[in-house]
């Protein structure tokens, strides 16, 4: 963070060590701008069109969600987490969960199908986080159409996570042991419908940004950073996989069975933001892959750990509320409710126990990461024995993305410092979890 007095002053002390410092103009782009990919100041040192430094102010979208999980419950700390990266809630929701399932030694007690629509759901998020991607970075870069046909395509993969969580964005469903309730009826079909039609759709912007001389012009040989300051400086993800380095964690360190599917991991060698966009593009078509993989093996049974006194109640009804009246799918069902309240004392003082008190984590920490649409998400979380997190620590890739504008930016043009910031593909809460 950059106090702007400070560069003020700077600016002034440079302004007497020759003409060509007294050419140069310092920009504030940001926070607040609409090529800024969020909530994301750049101070830019210019001289006419070129950049010749360029710096990163962060903080501006600082919600204190690491802080607040010491103070919740280790089911409560989801709904948090799930609102760091808000364009990938259900990996944040789900390395976390990892990470508490360690401490609790019960990895191997997660029910396989709960396995297999984490894994699903994952991959439809990855593809939405994408069309995200693409569709913005299009818009700064002026290709409205773009942006409109990403969020267009996007909208059906949102309505499907929709009717399986109750939300379009911060689930709060994958939960430590399990989700918090298992898929709906019809939603098998649904996903089978979209996997179908969204190949065509996939083939639609290469047609549209492939070989557009304008889009090419725009992304080609710009923000290069080669494999070498790729790995300097720790990006992950897209980004080092367009520097040609096919590393991603679901095959490098299998989790969740991800060393059962078949599929390849994208990349290309142009290090520039081309090839950032040609390797997202490829990573969906092998998301669309997984996910017709998942639906083959979804097999009955429960989503959630059979250990009451950890299992947080998962019975919730998606339909009428009873007696004949709607529901709104996010209330528990009339059976649990009675079962709690007039059949076992048991299972009441479990509920009120999970509900008020929570469960206890042994002491211990854990490091666990997922391959997330941006990198290596990671989450470092400490417990000291009790019933709420002592410390939890993303390693979030947007964080340490944005070091690299610099190495990206300095040198080129102030038009393509937008064009770097989209395909790094930032997104500032995580950055400023």
């Amino acid at each position: 963070m950059y106090d702007w007095d400070e560069v003020l002053r700077e600016a002034e002390r440079r302004s007497g060590d020759g003409a060509e410092a007294r050419d140069r103009l310092i920009v504030n782009l940001g926070p607040q701008h609409p090529s800024t990919h969020g909530v994301l100041r750049l101070i830019l040192e210019l001289e006419g069109e070129s950049v010749v430094e360029a710096r990163c102010g962060i903080g501006y979208l600082h919600t204190g969600i690491e802080k607040n999980l010491e103070y919740r419950n280790w089911t409560q700390a989801v709904t948090f987490l799930t609102r760091a990266d808000y364009l990938m809630p259900l990996f944040n929701e789900t390395v976390y969960c990892r990470a508490v399932e360690a401490l609790l030694d019960i990895e191997d007690d997660v029910p396989p199908r709960a396995n297999v629509i984490r894994v699903l759901l994952m991959e439809l998020n990855r593809i939405s986080s994408h069309l995200v991607a693409i569709g913005t970075g299009g818009m700064e870069l002026g290709a409205l159409t773009v942006m409109t046909n990403a969020f267009r395509d996007r909208e059906p993969v949102l309505d499907v996570l929709e009717a399986i969580t109750g939300n379009r964005m911060n689930h709060a469903y994958v939960r430590p042991g399990g989700l918090a309730q298992d898929l709906p009826e019809g939603a098998v079909a649904a996903i089978r419908d979209l996997i179908r039609e969204f190949p065509e759709r996939l083939r639609d912007y290469e047609r549209l940004l492939n070989a557009n001389p304008v889009f090419l012009g725009r992304t080609r040989e710009v923000g290069y950073l080669d494999l070498a300051g790729c790995i300097r400086l720790g990006m992950t993800g897209p980004v080092l996989r367009a520097a040609g380095l096919p590393h991603d964690l679901r095959k490098a360190e299998p989790y969740l069975g991800y060393d059962t599917y078949e599929f390849d991991v994208p990349t290309a060698d142009g290090c520039d933001a081309y090839s950032r966009y040609l390797v997202r593009m490829y990573e969906m078509a092998e998301s669309l892959r997984i996910v017709e993989q998942c639906l083959d093996r979804l097999e009955p049974g429960p989503v959630m750990v059979a250990d009451p006194k950890i299992a947080w109640p998962a019975r919730l009804a998606l339909g009428g509320g009873g007696n004949g009246t709607p529901g709104d799918g996010l209330g528990n069902s009339d059976e649990w409710v009675r079962h709690i309240m007039a059949e076992s004392m048991e299972a009441l003082i479990h509920h009120f126990k999970l509900v008020t008190e929570g469960f206890a984590v042994p002491a211990g920490q854990v490091y666990s990461s997922v391959e997330s649409p941006r990198g290596e998400l990671g989450a470092h979380v400490v417990s000291d024995g009790g019933t709420r997190p002592f410390r939890v620590h993303l390693r979030d890739p947007s964080f340490a993305h944005l070091q690299a504008v610099p190495a990206m930016a300095e040198g080129g043009m102030l038009a393509d410092v937008i064009a770097v910031v989209a395909s790094l593909d930032p997104v500032l809460g995580g950055a400023d979890r």
